[in-house]
């Protein structure tokens, strides 16, 4: 199976640079361990991965600690499109 390539929007970089640098540092760090490489393989299915209901287009997330990252999916280009993270209270 070809792997998946993701792109950061400037939506999800804007929300990442207003974090604090602990906030940034710990979720850089669980992106590239973890996060990215599993999105990388498997985007649909996993523990923290979630599709949420009634969203166009099909949007999923991410559960980090008590932050929600969310993304869509471009599968015929296998592109994951980073759109946004937000802590869990503000997120829904």
């Amino acid at each position: 199976m070809a792997d998946y390539k993701i792109f950061e929007t400037d939506e999800y970089l804007k929300k990442l640079n207003k974090l604090s640098n602990q906030e940034k540092s710990f979720i850089k760090k669980k992106l590239l361990q973890y996060i990215y490489p599993q999105l990388k393989e498997e985007p649909l299915y996993g523990n923290n991965i979630k599709k949420l209901a009634g969203y166009k287009p099909e949007t999923w997330r991410y559960r980090i600690g008590k932050f929600r990252l969310f993304y869509v999916i471009e599968e015929t280009e296998k592109i994951i499109y980073i759109l946004s993270i937000d802590f869990r209270k503000d997120a829904y």
